[in-house]
């Protein structure tokens, strides 16, 4: 019967605790000077110099919050639209009222109508659509916005 190897798994050194600790003392395992040895890295340090640095090839945007992702809106399929009656104009505020959407969610990132699923009712859809979803609402008989 063969044994398992035992699985250990050691904390790491504690730096700067007294020569004792095996990784105490002056450098504490930093090397001498250098922008490395200090506290911490700058953003902009990429280890090298380089002409043409991770931020420097970014596409310039103004603003504080240019490095931040976009939100994307929340997608809303066309089977959840068969709740509405016939004649109905589909927008944000509705989609709150029927409770498909939450009401903070959609008015911070916004609604979109997505064509997975089918629909057979006469709608007026008043939120951004998908190409998709438009043919299949105009097929029906509804309109878009």
């Amino acid at each position: 019967m063969k044994k398992l190897p035992k699985v250990v798994t050691r904390r790491g050194k504690r730096l700067g605790r007294g020569y004792g600790s095996g990784k105490g003392g002056h450098t504490v395992g930093r090397g001498q000077k250098g922008q490395k040895a200090r506290r911490s890295l700058g953003i902009l340090f990429e280890g090298y110099k380089m002409k043409k640095s991770f931020i420097k090839r970014l596409p310039l945007r103004r603003g504080k919050g240019k490095f931040k992702a976009k939100e994307k809106p929340i997608i809303v399929t066309l089977r959840y639209l068969n709740i509405f009656p016939v004649g109905t104009t589909v927008d944000v505020q509705n989609l709150v009222r029927q409770g498909i959407v939450d009401k903070k969610e959609a008015y911070s990132v916004g609604v979109k109508i997505l064509g997975n699923g089918d629909i057979k009712k006469k709608l007026t859809i008043a939120v951004p659509i998908s190409k998709q979803a438009a043919k299949v609402i105009e097929k029906a008989g509804g309109k878009v916005i």
